[in-house]
């Protein structure tokens, strides 16, 4: 008969397992804090000890770092794909920046289709929250919070989404996005026009999440994406434009 021994989980264990899953599920972020050791035990129902080795575990498997007077983090490691030298590979070559575009705009319509699908009633309302924090930072006209909330956007309806996998890849791109690998986010926000399009592209991706409708948002999503790839050639080519017209002016000065 198949059938074993049942053998008691230490408690330690099923501490490791909890903060596994809270890492793997997107509850715990790379870079973020853990509660106090006497904080994490009260809530856990679980000894000091018995929460001590099972941090040890985790720390020992990179997933958790101790940090001196600080505390204990979920590694920072976590939230990157890429090495450092493919990183500053990407930086140096528009071609990256238009394919990660490309890539972005296929994930993002099937994240989009999944979060209408498959996202609860709450995880609507998280992408709802965010968009209307998107409507209020955009009537302050404040570049910087809108390119911010625009990226905390797109990872609430790739939480939504519920696929693991796709939320720990969507994030490691983010983070890059974030560190102006790709492109200057807030540069699309600073003009008028453009921010209006993004409000009113965010507006039908939400409103077709909150409808329910998995062809209308991963249509919306699209289209989004093609006018980011649309702009930002825009932006290379008055970058470009600039740079010449600048040297001609140099020129034009120096014949006087």
């Amino acid at each position: 008969m198949p059938f074993q021994p049942v053998q008691q989980e230490k408690l330690s264990q099923g501490v490791v397992r909890q903060i596994e899953l809270l890492i793997l599920r997107g509850l715990l972020r790379p870079g973020e804090r853990l509660p106090s050791e006497r904080e994490m035990a009260e809530r856990m129902a679980v000894s000091r000890p018995s929460l001590r080795e099972a941090i040890a575990e985790l720390q020992t498997r990179g997933l958790l770092v101790s940090r001196a007077g600080s505390g204990v983090f979920v590694a920072d490691m976590l939230g990157s794909a890429f090495s450092e030298p493919l990183i500053k590979l990407f930086a140096s070559h528009d071609e990256a920046v238009f394919d990660y575009v490309s890539f972005r705009r296929d994930l993002e319509g099937m994240t989009a289709e999944r979060a209408a699908r498959f996202g609860s009633e709450t995880d609507l309302k998280v992408v709802d929250t965010v968009f209307r924090k998107m409507e209020a930072a955009h009537a302050k006209r404040n570049p910087a919070d809108e390119a911010a909330l625009d990226a905390e956007f797109h990872l609430a309806i790739i939480e939504a989404s519920h696929n693991i996998i796709m939320l720990h890849m969507m994030r490691a791109m983010f983070n890059l996005l974030k560190e102006g690998v790709f492109y200057n986010r807030q540069q699309m926000y600073r003009q008028h026009s453009t921010r209006e399009l993004l409000l009113d592209q965010h507006r039908a991706i939400n409103d077709a999440l909150q409808a329910r409708d998995p062809v209308a948002a991963r249509a919306a999503a699209e289209h989004h994406m093609s006018f980011v790839e649309s702009s930002l050639d825009d932006l290379r080519k008055a970058d470009r434009n600039e740079s010449i017209a600048r040297l001609r002016y140099q020129h034009e000065l120096a014949r006087d």
